[in-house]
């Protein structure tokens, strides 16, 4: 991967245009009247970004393998809701609504012939590919996601933190240090075994019993992190309540491997990539082509507009 400096932006891709999907109506359709509600809101999600955050280098990370079988093998129910989900929807994609999947490989068409850099790497997720970006960075970082797994990654010191949607993107939460201790009382890191604490069914991850969100803030409170907790576990002067402890050992298995699957990669092997913004689209004729094929009209050039300004 080429040194990465100045401020790096990192698309949280899927989520995105699952939101440009449910946000802009699908009567937005390209001249053969295909759907392209999804591409045209991301599309204008980017215009909007680079308007108003300006980054230096921006990458579209996006998932090769939404649920890894590392992962799986550590913790079988990871994402296996979604599988179930997956038998009845269609066997490629991840709850994916019939009109947006066709509009996937549009998005990634369009992204490369305008030149945005877009990375995915197979075995990994877009949250493994956004924490090796983010380690390997030189300069501060903005996260663009919907999925609070990523606020692990904030780090103050580093400037890095999470741009996290609340309507479109024109409005976004920017999740800091001091944002993440007043909703939950944790650093990024500590957000990680938060999550892990108090479970994630959305994700298939069943936490500990009876250890819900305060609880689990209130120990990485007192015992610093999930070691300093496991640590007090087998302390028998540590302040811990009979039942916690009780809890904690039963769920002993559960959090040997729980680490491995919520923390994400940060040795992703990322390919040779520019993540430069790019000024000038890469390949215009194809972005022309594009543009007219699937009538992407104002939400095109307006990003190329904002990108060569």
């Amino acid at each position: 991967m080429r040194d990465v400096t100045g401020r790096l932006m990192l698309l949280d891709t899927a989520s995105l245009y699952f939101r440009a999907y449910f946000g802009v109506p699908e009567s937005v359709k390209a001249p053969d009247g295909t759907p392209v509600n999804a591409v045209r809101g991301l599309l204008e999600f980017i215009d909007r970004l680079v308007k108003d955050h300006r980054p230096d280098q921006l990458v579209a990370c996006m998932d090769a393998d939404w649920r890894p079988q590392w992962r799986v093998e550590l913790i079988p129910s990871y994402k296996a809701h979604r599988v179930a989900e997956e038998r009845e929807t269609g066997p490629d994609e991840e709850e994916v609504p019939d009109t947006l999947s066709p509009q996937v490989p549009v998005i990634e068409e369009v992204l490369d012939a305008i030149g945005i850099a877009r990375v995915g790497v197979a075995r990994y997720e877009a949250d493994d590919v956004i924490g090796t970006f983010t380690a390997r960075a030189k300069g501060p970082v903005d996260i663009v996601t919907g999925d609070r797994d990523l606020y692990q990654l904030v780090d103050d010191t580093r400037g890095v933190r999470v741009l996290y949607p609340l309507k479109g993107v024109g409005m976004l939460q920017l999740t800091d240090e001091a944002w993440l201790r007043e909703k939950y009382g944790v650093d990024g890191p500590g957000y990680a075994d938060l999550a892990l604490l108090r479970g994630d069914p959305s994700d298939g991850l069943p936490g500990v019993p009876g250890i819900g969100e305060k609880t689990a803030a209130k120990l990485l409170a007192e015992f610093g992190d999930l070691a300093g907790i496991m640590a007090a576990v087998d302390d028998p002067k540590a302040r811990l309540t009979p039942t916690q402890r009780k809890r904690l050992t039963e769920a002993g298995p559960y959090l040997a491997v729980a680490p491995k699957v919520v923390r994400v990669a940060d040795d992703v092997p990322l390919p040779d990539v520019d993540p430069a913004l790019p000024r000038t689209p890469r390949d215009p004729v194809a972005v022309a082509e594009l543009g007219t094929r699937w009538g992407l009209g104002n939400s095109l050039h307006r990003l190329l507009l904002t990108l060569g300004a």
